[in-house]
């Protein structure tokens, strides 16, 4: 590990009190949820239909059971528990350092781990609801309806509240992402390829001269950060105060 780069990290996070957290799949690794784009990851994978293609909206619609298979096997991991990342941000929040968390991720880690401000932009599975009676089911009971889910209730499907593609983000949430942002004396963007659009625009709304870029690899924004580390998430916030 770059000792001078670390060192400045440690710096930045010392003087800054408006921290903001930008993540994606890279941070849920270390608890054992698959990233996405990597070479182990969920689409580099084979199956009959591009992953790309089955959490779309429309493939959700024309064949849920695939759908949802795909969804309970390869999306849902209810025994993953925070890692050293979740638990040194909830620590920041607690101490008034961290303004926010803004994560891709929807497996709800940040919350387990103790953080109160998190903006899900793709919604969470801890959260489904049926599409004709509005009620709402968390992930325990999500799981133990069948395997195309349907409400006892009432008969309606139980869609997740995870963004789907062809779908548009929930504009509350992108509202208060943007401005936690834009508020941030100190943006750390980590563990996402930053590939996915509108989500990594998002690093625009930052105007400010610490932008951190971690990741394994590189990113297609790197080049507008002030500080790129290539390593492994869990070992540099482990050395984090």
């Amino acid at each position: 590990m770059d000792e001078k780069k670390l060192e400045l990290l440690k710096n930045w996070v010392s003087e800054s009190s408006r921290i903001v957290f930008f993540g994606g799949a890279g941070v849920s690794t270390e608890s054992g949820i698959p990233d996405f784009r990597s070479p182990d990851g969920l689409y580099n994978q084979k199956y009959k239909y591009p992953p790309e293609t089955i959490i779309s909206h429309s493939f959700y619609l024309r064949k849920p059971e695939v759908f949802f298979q795909f969804y309970r096997e390869k999306m849902l991991f209810p025994e993953a528990r925070p890692n050293v990342v979740h638990l040194k941000l909830a620590q920041w929040e607690r101490e008034g350092r961290l303004l926010a968390v803004v994560t891709q991720n929807i497996d709800g880690l940040h919350q387990a781990g103790g953080s109160r401000r998190v903006y899900e932009l793709h919604g969470s599975v801890h959260r489904n609801t049926c599409q004709k009676c509005g009620r709402k089911f968390n992930l325990k009971e999500f799981m133990d309806l069948p395997a195309v889910p349907v409400c006892p209730s009432c008969g309606g499907r139980v869609k997740p509240d995870v963004v789907l593609y062809e779908e548009g983000l929930d504009p509350d949430v992108t509202y208060g992402a943007v401005q936690a942002i834009r508020q941030a004396d100190l943006l750390i963007v980590a563990g996402t390829s930053l590939s996915v659009y509108p989500a990594a625009a998002f690093l625009d709304e930052y105007h400010g001269s610490r932008l951190v870029l971690i990741n394994k690899s590189r990113t297609a924004r790197d080049d507008i950060a002030d500080l790129v580390i290539n390593e492994k998430l869990g070992e540099v916030f482990s050395q984090l105060s």
